[in-house]
């Protein structure tokens, strides 16, 4: 009988002993890589039974070198790295892990908006430059009790975001397909279109899943639609945003600022017109990180792993949302 092996592709976490652990109790063999182009995963993953992936690319040709009955686990909260389509047709079970941040997350996102909306980046910078003009450089600005907050896309984080902003007395608005009118009426949130979510928000917050519905959500005509003082944040997927539109807008002073945690391409490059952008604040997608958030991810991981040599599907399986218009995965 030919013995079973599992294969991570990448990782940036200074041990693997607790995934080895549960291969090796399985009689598994455990071969760990730091893959980062296609010919690296298709060798690494080739005849593998459950394979493991951070950030490196799951193609249809690593894919179908896989072992039948196979799956694959992402360490992580998405899965836009993985051709879900492939893994469907050849039968792969692939899980995530979209609850092992859910606080870190939201609790950057809402520092993020806080400090975007109080103006501290400029007040700060002004600060540094030998101004002392508190007015001049942060007008406008709203009182939070007159501010609206408007969720594209409401999942785990989404909620989470909400239960810590609630006590500043915004008002908020919601776009989500999967959300029901009466739980968005029951939480307190307007139910709204896009477009009616672009033009009454003072914020938007990106909490959706990026898909070929979602992708570039953020771009120059729907920054044109936002009202000009308006702020976007972005601790979700890097595809929902053009950033040349976005570093354009900025620019041209078209919406008020931005607060970006995730990026098209990271590590950022050296060449992103998002680096010179004024009213920009930006994080190397940082929002996951606490050092318990780390050993939780290794944790849930190594449950899963233990699932599938077992012969069981994923905790949490990736969700059909390639159709989606607004998923709620974040």
């Amino acid at each position: 009988m030919k013995k079973r092996r599992v294969a991570v592709t990448d990782y940036t976490f200074p041990s693997l002993e607790l995934e080895r652990a549960v291969a090796e109790r399985h009689e598994a063999a455990f071969e760990a890589f730091q893959c980062r182009s296609e010919e690296e995963v298709v060798a690494a993953l080739t005849d593998a039974d459950v394979a493991m992936v951070q950030f490196a690319p799951i193609t249809r040709t690593a894919l179908e070198k896989m072992a039948p009955g196979s799956g694959i686990i992402r360490y992580g909260t998405g899965f836009d790295n993985i051709d879900l389509a492939a893994a469907a047709e050849n039968h792969i079970a692939v899980g995530y892990v979209p609850d092992y941040c859910v606080d870190e997350v939201a609790d950057h996102t809402a520092a993020m908006i806080l400090a975007a909306l109080r103006k501290l980046p400029q007040l700060d910078a002004s600060l540094r430059d030998g101004r002392w003009a508190a007015v001049p450089v942060a007008k406008p600005l709203k009182a939070f009790q007159e501010t609206i907050i408007g969720f594209y896309g409401f999942g785990r984080v989404g909620r989470a975001v909400l239960a810590r902003l609630r006590p500043f007395e915004f008002r908020f608005l919601v776009t989500d397909l999967a959300l029901n009118p009466s739980e968005a009426l029951q939480l307190g949130l307007d139910l709204v279109e896009e477009e009616g979510l672009l033009a009454q928000a003072d914020v938007i917050l990106l909490h959706a899943p990026a898909t070929p519905a979602t992708e570039l959500f953020i771009n120059r005509k729907s920054l044109s639609a936002m009202k000009r003082h308006a702020i976007i944040v972005n601790t979700a997927r890097g595809k929902l945003i053009d950033e040349k539109a976005l570093a354009q807008a900025l620019n041209e002073g078209l919406i008020g600022g931005a607060a970006l945690d995730v990026f098209e391409t990271e590590p950022l490059p050296e060449g992103s017109p998002l680096r010179h952008a004024p009213n920009l604040v930006m994080s190397p997608h940082a929002a996951w990180y606490s050092d318990s958030a780390i050993a939780r991810l290794q944790v849930l991981v190594a449950q899963d792993l233990e699932r599938l040599l077992s012969g069981q599907g994923p905790r949490c399986p990736v969700p059909d949302s390639t159709d989606a218009k607004v998923g709620s995965a974040e």
